[in-house]
């Protein structure tokens, strides 16, 4: 089985995968998902799966859309349905839906296609981030660095640099709604999605940010405007 279709074979079934972690740049996977949508635990399944790699970093933002129909999200955001609204418009569309995986801040896919999913997933596997993060964090500052980089030198708009805290796992009782009755399980549930400040590529990238907690850091580099994703790096 080479190593596509063992991917495949991985997100459909749920098979361990600690034998094929590759040691390419990171690949984001953004789940937009709600609690109050009945197409979404598949796709909330498939994005646990999608962290058994080492080289994915998934993170489900939760949105508030669907809190109207009788269940109110514990985890949704406005600002997470305010962010998929920007990637609507930046990938030239006005629809927003659930549950939508966006890879890598350039590509969209519906979170239940497993195939459409594996296939975006190795595409940017094989194409790589342009720029490469080094975070640290100790005594509780988050330090990060970064080489100048002449792909976000080249960015209109320069980049973001977007500091996200996620919880790991848990599972809710839903009383009502779409999903009124069921359990369900959720993971790498984003909590805190913060702007620390712009890098135009030119210089240096050299920040000290402060955390509290032990919960994992991701670090994001994107074009402003909700663009493509230049670098990302994943403290535990």
């Amino acid at each position: 089985m080479n190593r596509f279709f063992a991917f495949v074979t991985i997100l459909m079934l749920g098979v361990p995968v600690t034998s094929l972690r590759a040691e390419n740049a990171p690949v984001v996977v953004e789940l937009y998902t709600s609690q109050g949508c009945s197409a979404c635990p598949p796709a909330d399944a498939l994005l646990a799966r999608l962290g058994d790699y080492e080289d994915i970093i998934p993170l489900a933002l939760h949105v508030d859309y669907w809190d109207y129909i009788g269940w109110k999200d514990k985890f949704a955001m406005p600002a997470f349905t305010k962010r998929q609204k920007a990637y609507a418009h930046s990938l030239g569309t006005n629809i927003i839906y659930t549950p939508q995986m966006v890879i890598n801040g350039s590509d969209s896919v519906v979170g239940t296609r497993t195939m459409d999913v594996s296939d975006l997933v190795q595409a940017h596997k094989a194409k790589g981030l342009p720029a490469k993060l080094d975070i640290d964090r100790a005594d509780g500052i988050l330090t990060i660095k970064s080489r100048p980089n002449s792909h976000i030198t080249a960015a209109a708009a320069g980049a973001d640099v977007i500091v996200v805290r996620y919880r790991p796992s848990a599972t809710v009782d839903v009383a009502r709604g779409e999903n009124a009755g069921k359990t369900l399980a959720h993971s790498f549930i984003v909590t805190e999605w913060t702007d620390v400040g712009d890098w135009d590529g030119a210089s240096e990238l050299s920040q000290a940010v402060p955390v509290e907690g032990p919960r994992p850091i991701v670090v994001l580099v994107q074009e402003k405007g909700h663009g493509a994703i230049f670098a990302a790096a994943r403290l535990r």
